[in-house]
């Protein structure tokens, strides 16, 4: 029998059964079967992994998924699980309230159930059931659960008679909510403070800052459930405040009127409860004296200590105070200090004066009252009336103090700076100054004290002027010049405290840039030979250096012709000259005015060169002579009339002709006019007779005679017309040979095989 297998071990007990039921047991038979036993227990006690599958896992919600707060909610979970495992597998059950585990438990039955007891509104949301049995998990249909209504809290107060400024304790509770709470408190229905709670009740510390009664009440709210909204209000809490006023403190002052400059002033503070608090004497938010219980301040009045004292009590958080108003009569007044002339310059003198008036004639007089001049602090003289000249070292921070029966009193301070007079102001050019544009100068002074006047002249005329108080400067604009030596007409003053101190600068001095004049493009020749350099000349008649000057062909820029020099004149060559650089030349100049201006173009011939020429002259040479030639055979052609064209007929037969003779040659000639041959047929100066005769001794009939035939008169209608072209012209009209052959019938001996005609225009040629 096959036991069931974990990790791919397989073990299999086998039982022996015996041949005859009959036969006793033996004792080994008897062990193996309790080994089997033994052996199937113990793999089921190590788990052995069997085949499981989880097939639904279902929740429910009972009475239903939305109830009344108070209601008993019951949530069950079933599952439904396949297995092969000998006893129920233990099933892992985990509830999931919005995607968190709120309860778990682990059992052998296939449902379980959470019960809301009573249901709160936290207990509302999405709920989900998970079942893991092993490795296997599944997880239920989702459940929403809402649960309306929200329990009435409950205030209290620890005590509700306080005093002022006393720690009310106030608590809210909802004894039947759960979760997570907002408690809200309110006083007078004015929200004074809120705090969470994780659980239904909330303790906090109010203070209590009124005189008046106040009320108190609650309310609160879910924090995970926010859409249940807010509770409703608890129960409203009277709170009685009583006022403190043994706290309230009392001021005196000695003596209280006709207070005096120098007088002794003496300050009491009091109070009947005097445990557990503090006393302040104050004046303008400065604290004078502090205390714990009463007491008494003194002082040495001045005119400034006039003003309002306040006593003030206090304990934890209250306070009680009471205000005094005190007057000083000032004995003399506050010194002025003063300076003549208000405004000084370096080197001249000011004076400084120091005086006070008496208020209180009873108690000083004014021969009492006694001075001192500081300079940064320091005395510098004890008499009212100060005279030095100004420069660096007299610049300070000056004051006087005046002094009687003890009180000191101490002017406004004054600062004094003396002035610098305006210094010698420098005139300069800001930026390029070129002829006939506009142009700007500087005029500034290095030393002077602001504000400062400048003014620019031309000659003695103003042109303008301006007035520098901070960082701006006196730049001016002319509008132009007419030549260089114009610029030092230009001059400017600077004042800065009327006209005994003004200064005058030098004249303008500046490069003056005068713009170069329409340039003249000269070049070396007019016409040039091919192979050659040609000297480009481009120059101006006025204009600064240096100049730059550019040159161009059919307005193209020649390559490294762009030349700056330091004269009016400049050249470039244009090195071994083709044909193909003939035309028109101009050049620009230009200077550091950047006004470029250009010459009127130059018109440029290129020649052959003189090889070239020799040959043209010889090829011309060879052209008339050809001509001349031509010329000459055409007039002499021309010079003789036209005659008509003689037909000679040869006919050459044998004097004895034989029957077995095949030949018969019948030739016809016709020659022009002037043919000199006295009749004899020529053929380019050879005899047509004795090439015939050649050839009869060929045929061995040396007893043959030749018999001459005349020639006939031409046909005037076969006259053929001779060419008009110089050039010879032989033309063979129609040649026909016939020979006859034994067997063959011979032709008629009348009959001529055909014509032969040779033309020869040049005959006369020949012969001569």
């Amino acid at each position: 029998m096959p036991l069931p297998t974990k990790k791919g071990v397989s073990v299999c007990v086998c039982v022996f059964s015996e041949r005859s039921e009959s036969a006793p047991r033996s004792p080994v038979r008897m062990r193996a079967g309790l080994l089997w036993l033994g052996l199937a227990g113990l793999w089921q006690a190590l788990g052995t992994r069997a085949a499981i599958t989880i097939d639904q896992v279902r929740l429910t919600v009972r009475p239903g998924n939305e109830v009344v707060s108070g209601t008993i909610v019951v949530l069950r979970c079933e599952a439904d699980v396949s297995h092969s495992l000998l006893s129920p597998p233990t099933h892992s059950f985990s509830f999931l309230h919005n995607g968190q585990v709120v309860y778990s438990k682990n059992i052998s039955a296939s449902v379980v159930e959470r019960t809301f007891s009573p249901a709160r509104v936290s207990n509302s949301g999405q709920y989900e059931c998970t079942v893991r049995i092993q490795d296997k998990a599944k997880t239920s249909n989702r459940q929403a659960l809402r649960i309306t209504g929200l329990q009435t809290p409950m205030m209290k107060v620890k005590s509700d008679i306080v005093s002022e400024g006393e720690d009310i304790i106030a608590t809210c509770s909802a004894t039947e909510e759960t979760g997570t709470l907002m408690f809200f408190f309110y006083e007078d229905n004015q929200e004074v403070k809120s705090e969470v709670s994780n659980t239904n009740t909330i303790s906090i510390t109010l203070t209590m800052k009124k005189l008046t009664d106040i009320y108190l009440h609650c309310a609160y709210m879910v924090v995970r459930n926010p859409t249940a909204g807010f509770s409703n209000n608890s129960n409203t809490v009277k709170v009685f405040v009583r006022d403190l006023k043994e706290l309230i403190p009392q001021i005196s002052i000695s003596p209280s009127v006709n207070v005096v400059e120098g007088d002794r002033v003496e300050i009491k503070c009091e109070v009947q409860d005097r445990s557990a608090l503090e006393m302040f004497l104050t004046k303008d938010s400065t604290i004078l004296h502090r205390f714990h219980t009463s007491f008494t301040y003194s002082l040495t009045v001045r005119a400034e200590d006039s003003g309002v004292y306040v006593c003030k009590t206090e304990r934890g958080s209250v306070q009680k105070k009471v205000e005094y108003q005190l007057t000083v009569t000032a004995l003399f007044t506050r010194p002025i200090l003063t300076m003549s002339p208000y405004e000084v310059f370096e080197g001249e003198y000011f004076n400084l004066n120091c005086s006070s008036a008496v208020i209180s004639s009873n108690k000083i007089r004014k021969e009492d009252i006694k001075y001192a001049l500081l300079k940064d602090g320091q005395r510098i003289s004890t008499n009212p009336i100060f005279r030095n000249s100004a420069s660096l070292v007299t610049n300070g921070k000056y004051s006087c103090m005046a002094k009687a029966r003890g009180v000191n009193r101490t002017s406004l301070p004054h600062h004094l700076k003396a002035k610098v007079p305006v210094s010698v102001p420098v005139l300069s050019a800001v930026g390029k100054v070129v002829v006939g544009r506009p142009f700007k100068v500087l005029c500034e002074a290095k030393n002077g004290t602001l504000p400062i006047t400048y003014t620019l002249l031309k000659g003695r005329t103003p042109v303008d002027n301006r007035v520098v108080n901070g960082t701006e400067r006196a730049i001016f604009t002319i509008t132009s010049i007419s030549f260089p030596g114009e610029i030092d007409s230009f001059t400017c003053l600077a004042y800065n405290r009327g006209p005994r101190f003004i200064r005058t600068s030098d004249t303008l001095t500046a490069p003056v840039i005068v713009p170069v004049s329409e340039p003249l493009l000269k070049p070396q020749e007019i016409t040039v030979t091919e192979g050659s350099d040609l000297v480009l000349t481009c120059s101006v008649q006025e204009g600064s250096y240096p100049i730059t000057f550019t040159w161009y062909h059919n307005k193209l820029l020649l390559p490294y012709s762009r030349q700056e020099v330091q004269s009016s004149k400049g050249s470039h060559i244009v090195k071994m000259i083709a044909r193909d650089q003939r035309g028109d030349y101009h050049c620009e100049a230009s200077n550091q005015a950047l006004e470029t201006k250009q010459s009127k173009p130059a018109r440029v011939g290129v020649s052959l060169a003189l090889w070239k020429k020799a040959l043209i002259g010889v090829l011309c040479i060879l052209l008339l002579v050809a001509i001349v030639i031509v010329l000459t055979v055409f007039l002499k052609k021309t010079s003789h009339p036209r005659r008509k064209k003689q037909a000679t007929e040869l006919s050459v037969k044998p004097s004895r002709p034989k029957s077995g003779d095949p030949m018969r040659m019948s030739l016809t000639l016709d020659i022009e006019d002037n043919t000199v041959l006295n009749g004899t047929p020529c053929v380019m100066g050879r005899n047509v007779w004795s090439e015939n005769a050649s050839g009869s001794d060929s045929d061995d009939h040396t007893d043959e005679e030749s018999e001459l035939v005349q020639p006939e008169q031409a046909d005037p209608s076969r006259e053929i017309p001779m060419p008009k072209s110089t050039e010879a012209e032989y033309i063979i009209q129609h040649t026909e040979v016939q020979v006859s052959t034994p067997g063959v019938p011979e032709q008629a001996e009348g009959a001529a095989l055909e014509y032969v005609h040779l033309n020869n225009s040049e005959q006369e040629t020949h012969d001569t």
